[in-house]
């Protein structure tokens, strides 16, 4: 290989965008309750807008063979350098995606392809990017041809051309298939139930990095090469592959194929059987390294004339051929890779594959000189209440954490109920708490502390200190977990009251894909001083109360999520979402692109009432319900006065809510204008804040 290599560089650019998407074309469709992501078919109305810069998720470069300097392109950056437009429409995705111009797609809709098996002919220098998990794209895919490069294709839902037939000869509808690409990467898709394939790369592709996708329910998995050139130079890392019977990936004449930290998965007493896993075919080149193989048969396969070099690799419940030998090459000759543990893959690949809320990229930064910088990598500590982790509580975890430690912390939690009250305190920022099973649901972190439940040094533990997980460190993930205070009110009316399953007192809190339950004052959003600026950005996820269920003084953001209406202890329906108690010239909790639902009576809800916290009267507590789904729970005068503080005083609006429980215009029921609305999105509630997975 004469060519130059480097590392991936990956670019940062503040945008006033929320996620990179403009808040007006962003809609949640309807979740159902405890699913896992499975989240926000918007219809598809709305034409392509051009943006004037793309967010860092969209244009971020590539890592393995995409990043490498060759055939006149340097790395993979997609189209970084173009316009940003939002499609919503078949015809405006493939008028963008043909264009000769680089463009930054993104695809914030659920898009039918028509006629069924359609694949757009995708021009080089495209980035197509869904946006957070909205972008689906349902009977067809794509097709880049020969010459075309510098192509990215990520965090899609491609799915469904399936046309009743599994091992299907007769329709070449794949997902994506390339004849002849060069740098090109696909990422954070979720790829499944198609006519073929779900990956085709074909016909001297090369320079192609393939990463944290899942591929499933699909015949034929993922097919490399199909020529007799051994032209083909690929990267296969953290793919989530389950529940396909062949091509897991086949490899066929490449040069170099680097494959690594994939979890290869047949899950035991279903109908699809695996034929086999890996495989090196002709004169294929395979590195194979710290992959995790379940219940495979044939889980590593070569022929005669190709060569396999396994390294770490794990495998449970696996039968028949497991091969390797031969030579092969050294990957970090070509570009840098950091392996993660082969025991930590599957729970990895669970938590992360597929499309993101929010992509990010960690691995680099760009100095103000333009050079490229390693960020410091994050430590992860794992949690299992059943003695199989480094700790078995996540206190325990949290307290293992340094204090003022520089850079990400990722507490994975094992699946289980963690029955504890936790803690982060203000010196340990950059924390992740992340549950590591299949669903949110899987990891429970959950205790019943009430405000009036007796502290054993004396007195009360008060509203705050009710809290079953407490943050007070800037820059607090959670993700993939349930945080819950399951405080039974009606056998303990004697100390009834708040109980809180989440308080944040910090800033820069990202909740990514939690449920967070409880009944009366469920998300205290807090900030550390009446005069320090706590942001909370929540989005996939659930709340779930009855009496201020979200409240405090913090600049909070609940976005693409669902908010549950519960019923009190009594089994009466009566409520209020909301209670900010907001600083003046502060911004205070913004609900968009969301659903209110719950099963209550109608016209029983309230949307907010102002908290003027102690007596305040300097408060000015502010709650917008905007472009939100709203069930006809909520009253048709949804705000109220609270302890002698009249709402109209304070900031209380809607903008173009839908469903039963949404109302007109009128003197007890405020509506944004356009031009008002322009100045209340996601955005400028974030300000210089974008929320990055970490």
């Amino acid at each position: 290989m004469t060519d130059t290599v480097r590392t991936p560089r990956h670019r940062r650019r503040r945008t006033g965008m929320a996620l990179g998407v403009p808040l007006v074309l962003t809609a949640a469709g309807t979740l159902v309750y405890g699913t896992d992501l499975g989240l926000f078919g918007a219809q598809a109305q709305a034409t392509a807008s051009a943006a004037p810069a793309a967010p860092a998720w969209a244009t971020a470069t590539a890592d393995g063979f995409a990043s490498v300097n060759a055939l006149g392109q340097n790395g993979t950056y997609g189209g970084r350098d173009g316009r940003t437009v939002t499609v919503r429409t078949l015809a405006d995705l493939e008028k963008y995606a043909t264009a000769a111009e680089p463009y930054v797609i993104v695809v914030a809709a659920t898009i039918t392809m028509n006629p069924v098996g359609k694949e757009i002919k995708v021009a080089s220098d495209k980035t197509i990017v869904g946006s957070g998990t909205s972008g689906h794209i349902v009977g067809g895919g794509f097709f880049l041809g020969q010459g075309v490069h510098n192509v990215i294709i990520r965090n899609l839902t491609i799915r469904d051309a399936y046309q009743g037939v599994w091992n299907d000869k007769d329709h070449d509808f794949d997902a994506i298939q390339t004849d002849g690409a060069h740098h090109v990467w696909i990422d954070h898709n979720d790829l499944r139930h198609m006519a073929d394939g779900l990956i085709d790369i074909r016909k001297d592709s090369t320079y192609v990095t393939v990463s944290w996708n899942k591929l499933s329910d699909d015949n034929k998995a993922f097919g490399i090469g199909w020529t007799e050139n051994v032209v083909t130079d690929i990267t296969v890392h953290h793919n989530w592959i389950r529940e396909t019977e062949q091509r897991n990936p086949s490899t066929d004449n490449a040069a170099q194929a680097h494959l690594y930290n994939n979890f290869l998965e047949d899950v035991a007493g279903t109908t699809i059987k695996s034929s086999y896993g890996n495989y090196s075919r002709g004169r294929t080149k395979m590195v194979l390294e710290n992959s995790y193989f379940q219940g495979m048969n044939n889980p590593v396969t070569k022929d005669s004339t190709a060569t396999i070099v396994q390294k770490g690799n794990t495998f449970v419940g696996t039968s028949g051929r497991n091969e390797s030998g031969g030579t092969a090459f050294d990957p970090e000759a070509f570009y840098a890779y950091t392996l993660d543990k082969t025991a930590d893959v599957p729970a990895l690949l669970k938590a992360g594959a597929g499309p993101r809320s929010a992509i990010g990229t960690t691995a680099a930064a760009t100095t103000a000189a333009g050079a490229t910088t390693a960020a410091a990598a994050a430590t992860t500590l794992t949690v299992a209440a059943d003695g199989s982790g480094q700790y078995r509580t996540v206190q325990a975890a949290v307290n293992a954490v340094p204090a003022n430690n520089p850079s990400r912390v990722v507490i994975a939690v094992r699946p289980g109920t963690y029955r504890e009250l936790v803690k982060v305190p203000s010196d340990k920022p950059h924390v992740t708490i992340q549950g590591t099973g299949g669903s949110r649901k899987d990891t429970t972190i959950v205790y019943n502390n009430a405000s009036g439940t007796p502290k054993p040094g004396g007195g009360t533990y008060g509203t705050g200190g009710s809290a079953t997980v407490a943050v007070e460190a800037d820059d607090f993930q959670a993700r993939n977990l349930t945080i819950s205070n399951d405080f039974d009110e009606g056998a303990h009316q004697d100390i009834a009251g708040q109980a809180v399953a989440l308080r944040t007192a910090a800033d820069r809190i990202f909740l990514d894909g939690v449920i967070v339950s409880g009944d009366q004052d469920t998300l205290l959003v807090d900030t550390a001083a009446k005069d320090r600026l706590g942001r909370v950005y929540m989005t996939n996820s659930y709340v779930v109360g009855n009496v201020d269920f979200i409240f405090g003084r913090a600049t909070a953001v609940i976005d693409k999520s669902v908010i549950t209406l519960k019923k009190r202890w009594n089994g009466t329906s009566a409520g209020y979402v909301t209670a900010p108690s907001t600083a003046a010239g502060r911004k205070g909790i913004l609900i968009a692109n969301s659903t209110v639902n719950g099963d209550v009576s109608d016209r029983t809800f309230h949307l907010g009432r102002p908290w003027h916290a102690g007596g305040d009267a300097t408060l000015d507590p502010q709650t917008t319900v905007r472009n939100t789904t709203l069930s006809a729970a909520i009253r048709t005068t949804p705000w109220t006065d609270m302890s002698g503080f009249s709402w109209k005083d304070d900031r209380f609006a809607e903008y173009r809510n839908t469903g039963a429980g949404a109302g007109a215009a009128s003197r007890d029921r405020p509506q944004l204008t356009d031009a008002q609305a322009a100045n209340q999105e996601v955005a400028d509630w974030l300000g210089d804040w974008t929320p990055t997975a970490s």
